[in-house]
């Protein structure tokens, strides 16, 4: 009876390490990645934050682009998750509209470090690999929100793609130009948390005032 049960704790522990090993890289790829982007990252700089060998991050993620890839997808499983709990589809499209932004909202106030990093994938690799990113299906979501709003007449006459995209901006701008926002006014903190509030208060009453039929 002890020696099987035994098996069984040697068995899980190196598959909790593995797990947790894996965790501590990809925090600290995505904390390089946010401030270098892709291109000028370094494995060297994130196996010396990790205390990982470089061998070992190869080991689980291939090369740089695998820890990249990897990156990207748990950045966004947080929001993916959460939409899909909402289930969008079965709510009216001013209700799912604000429930959207601000399951996106506070999705990025948890980790601010996301929209810097889509913001170097865009001027660094032209969305090379954005396009295989779980991004597309969250942008669909809102575009899909959108034209059902005009559908039902709820929403004003709009372009559904250019919509989201100033929608996009509205919300995400904030965490990509916190540096040069936060030089005025001073004093404000931009990330604590009741600034990030404010923000996803201000930013969804914006939004609702210029999609819904006046």
């Amino acid at each position: 009876m002890t020696r099987p049960k035994s098996k069984k704790v040697e068995h899980v522990k190196p598959v909790r390490d593995a797990e947790a090993t894996q965790a501590v890289i990809l925090a600290a790829a995505e904390e390089e990645f946010a401030q270098h982007g892709f291109t000028a990252a370094r494995t060297e700089a994130i196996a010396a934050k990790t205390g990982v060998a470089k061998s070992m991050i190869y080991y689980y993620f291939k090369d740089k682009e695998g820890l990249y890839r990897a990156v990207l997808q748990r950045s966004h499983t947080d929001l993916v998750q959460t939409l899909q709990k909402l289930e969008l589809d079965h709510l009216s499209p001013d209700i799912a509209l604000e429930k959207f932004l601000r399951a996106l909202l506070d999705c990025v106030s948890r980790n601010p470090k996301l929209p810097t990093i889509m913001f170097h994938e865009a001027v660094q690799n032209q969305g090379k690999y954005y396009k295989h990113s779980d991004s597309v299906s969250i942008d669909a979501a809102l575009i899909a929100i959108l034209e059902k709003g005009m559908s039902a007449g709820v929403f004003r006459q709009l372009d559904p793609f250019q919509s989201a995209i100033n929608i996009m901006g509205t919300c995400l701008f904030y965490f990509v130009g916190a540096g040069n926002i936060q030089q005025f006014p001073q004093g404000k903190k931009l990330l604590s948390k009741a600034m990030l509030e404010q923000h996803t208060q201000e930013a969804i009453a914006l939004i609702l005032a210029g999609v819904r039929q006046s």
